[in-house]
């Protein structure tokens, strides 16, 4: 597993997989400024899009993708109005889990970018099980890491 590098995450040309989110004036904080928190919830709507259907997870009935890990740098200020734009894309899998890397964009900006950890578990017992080939392949397809030598 390659641990890349904060130039590599923050660079737009790397991402496949786009998601926009509206910027809502309810965003904003007392200093006028996007609050941290939603830079969470816009990293969670790319990995939504990406791992989540009208059905639920991806991986299919009894099953479900649980975020075990979060890790956000904050490199920017984002403001309302505004349309921001964050990449996703595969870091690696594991056995039961997968990482992703995220940049956040406005305009030509790079304002955050996150590491996450998403595990796949059963839903009766709560407890991790085998990402099925499919899954890795789906991903590996939809959200490559580009341009990067890994």
């Amino acid at each position: 597993m390659t641990e890349h590098s904060r130039a590599v995450i923050s660079d737009r040309k790397n991402y496949k997989y786009w998601t926009k989110v509206t910027l809502r004036y309810g965003d904003t904080d007392k200093l006028g400024h996007v609050n941290n928190a939603v830079f969470a919830t816009i990293c969670e709507a790319g990995r939504a899009e990406l791992l989540f259907n009208r059905e639920g997870s991806i991986a299919g009935a009894g099953k479900t993708m649980v975020l075990a890990n979060l890790n956000l740098d904050f490199l920017a200020e984002m403001h309302f109005p505004g349309v921001a734009e964050v990449g996703t894309a595969l870091d690696s899998f594991g056995k039961s889990s997968l990482k992703l890397v995220q940049c956040i964009y406005t305009g030509d900006l790079c304002c955050g970018i996150s590491r996450s950890t998403i595990v796949l578990i059963d839903e009766e017992t709560r407890k991790p099980i085998p990402y099925p080939d499919e899954i890795r392949k789906y991903v590996e397809r939809e959200a490559p890491l580009l341009n990067v030598l890994v």
